[in-house]
């Protein structure tokens, strides 16, 4: 399917240079006022011919898996540097956030082997919500809650030719990642604001999984629930069945005692005791988080919608 799909591609492309180099060989035969007013025009066409992807970047900023200013840490780009189609001057980014204007889509490229963050081993190319534009530390609560909603693709992914379980690589293309907010911080003396992440919708072989984290022993309390270890928080997951390569729906509703996710025209709830004594702050991932180490992987999700609401 993969290799039809860049062969069409590719003949897209063809058809689209020949065209437009027909175009300007005629244009070349003109008086040169002429041809000014006719290649003004044509490229005025093919601008208006394109298409973009509507995304308000205003409260998300991008996470890349490079290291290009030597920090030792991912390189990332906040929301005032995204905003206003600010991402498309950025030539950093544009091996790894691009616009598709044949598909109306912005791409999310990744591929191992250049910087990941901490506590991870893997890749991304990830947007990372910030209610406070340039503030990761203002977060919300499930008591306060929020929506995500987002149209996306897999478009391109590598052959998992590691681990046999799997035919292609994994791919992460939502969470809802926790986070021990500043007042529990000071409460508790913790020297660290990590806490696992409470949902990943993860695309595998063409199925895409909700994982959600869950007690191992539903009666935990008090400090304890803010261990992070799979010891203390393991996964369970709905299979919302088979998505392909094709454009799917997903909208992720977060309130106090329950997690509700639709993917096209069906909804599974998670409304669990975890839910309910879940301790941690939240905040909303999407893009392209690739789950491999394999040098040779890839992956690349096109977003057409997404969209996050809080009460």
């Amino acid at each position: 399917m993969k290799t039809q799909k860049n062969t069409r591609k590719a003949a897209f492309w063809l058809q689209n240079t020949l065209v437009l180099a027909t175009s300007l060989s005629v244009l070349s035969c003109s008086g040169s006022l002429q041809d000014e007013v006719a290649e003004e025009a044509l490229m005025t066409t093919v601008e208006e011919s394109a298409s973009y992807a509507e995304i308000d970047f205003s409260h998300w900023k991008i996470t890349l898996p490079v290291d290009l200013n030597n920090d030792g840490k991912p390189d990332e780009y906040q929301p005032s540097s995204l905003i206003n189609n600010g991402y498309r001057s950025i030539p950093e980014l544009q091996p790894f956030m691009y616009d598709d204007t044949t598909d109306a889509a912005i791409v999310f490229r990744t591929y191992p082997g250049g910087a990941t963050t901490t506590n991870s081993s893997y890749p991304r190319t990830e947007l990372r919500e910030q209610q406070t534009p340039g503030n990761n530390y203002d977060n919300w609560s499930l008591t306060e809650g929020g929506t995500m909603r987002g149209t996306l693709k897999i478009d391109t992914i590598s052959p998992d030719l590691v681990n046999s379980k799997y035919d292609n690589h994994r791919v992460i293309v939502m969470q809802i990642h926790g986070i021990i907010s500043q007042a529990d911080m000071a409460t508790y003396g913790f020297s660290s604001n990590h806490a696992p992440p409470l949902l990943k919708m993860t695309w595998i072989d063409g199925h895409l999984f909700a994982y959600k984290k869950t007690l191992v022993d539903e009666s935990t309390s008090g400090i304890d629930l803010y261990d992070d270890s799979s010891a203390t928080w393991t996964d369970i997951k709905h299979d919302f069945g088979d998505v392909g390569f094709g454009a799917f729906t997903v909208e992720i509703e977060a309130s106090y005692g329950e997690l509700s996710i639709t993917v096209d025209d069906e909804t599974h709830v998670f409304d669990d005791i975890s839910m309910e004594k879940w301790p941690f702050e939240n905040y909303f991932k999407a893009g392209n988080y690739l789950v491999t180490t394999d040098t040779t992987g890839i992956s690349e999700v096109k977003y057409y919608e997404l969209e996050v609401t809080h009460p």
